[in-house]
């Protein structure tokens, strides 16, 4: 007999999925072939990790509770295809994945942003991400500028993959029943970034300054972050970019033209 379904574990923001027809949705939207390698991430009753081992040959699962990995050792125990690993999302080297590998994954919200930027750091393995999501953090993946959830993760997921909303799920759906709503998200990777820059970190520490002081201007939010004044200046002018305006109002190509400006003024005053 397999052992006892282990009661959630709050720290670690365990709500599992128990609706059949949410799982077949998910397995509807992934759209897998049969070769494809999938990995998904927090597996917790199973129910969508029978159901992925059903659709392709071979299916990596990483689960950070040690009593659901032996739980699920028992429940899946049919499941040949399915490598069930003990470990931690945030740190699991998802470089070694297999290129074209698919990610499925119901990731606990408060760990659903870092998780996804370890995933994109390694998005050169990956074809798509399909992602339950709180519906909060799923409408930041897709908005746009001058709206109100446009901000880091904006710009960060649109410049790396190409977002799209798939479906709304119901607290009814989980045990035990989250308090916010969830939706399945997907994430095609790009093969090449949305725009070109020419030095990525400083392209990403130029969108995490501008988005550091929302309610300031672009000129006065570089500065507290630490970047010369007059360089800034400088680079907002070159950019076409005037200083007064804030950061939500800027497009993918204004932050690469900045990033870009900016790179290229402080190489000149080294």
């Amino acid at each position: 007999m397999p052992p006892p379904f282990p009661p959630p574990r709050k720290r670690l923001g365990q709500h599992f999925l128990i609706d059949p027809n949410i799982v077949r949705k998910i397995i509807t939207v992934s759209a897998l072939h049969r070769d494809d390698p999938v990995l998904e991430i927090g597996p917790g009753r199973g129910i969508l990790t029978r159901a992925l081992c059903g659709e392709v040959s071979r299916v990596m699962a990483i689960e950070i509770d040690p009593r659901l990995v032996t739980y699920l050792t028992h429940v899946l125990a049919d499941c040949s295809n399915l490598d069930l690993r003990l470990g931690d999302a945030l740190t699991f080297p998802y470089r070694t994945l297999p290129e074209g590998t698919v990610v499925v994954a119901n990731l606990p919200y408060y760990l659903s942003t870092p998780v996804l930027f370890a995933l994109l750091k390694s998005r050169a393995r990956l074809s798509r991400m399909v992602l339950m999501l709180q519906t909060e953090v799923a409408q930041r993946l897709i908005a746009g500028p001058g709206t109100r959830d446009y901000g880091i993760l904006s710009v960060l997921v649109q410049y790396w993959a190409t977002p799209s909303l798939g479906f709304r799920v119901s607290p009814t759906c989980f045990r035990p029943q989250p308090k916010v709503g969830s939706t399945v998200v997907t994430l095609h990777v790009r093969k090449h970034s949305a725009v070109q820059v020419a030095d990525e970190t400083l392209f990403v520490r130029t969108v995490r300054a501008a988005f550091a002081h929302r309610r300031k201007t672009l000129s006065n939010s570089f500065r507290h972050e630490g970047f010369p004044p007059e360089i800034v200046a400088r680079a907002l002018a070159e950019a076409g970019i005037t200083p007064s305006r804030r950061a939500e109002t800027l497009t993918l190509t204004d932050f690469a033209a900045l990033a870009n400006r900016l790179g290229g003024i402080g190489a000149n005053e080294r």
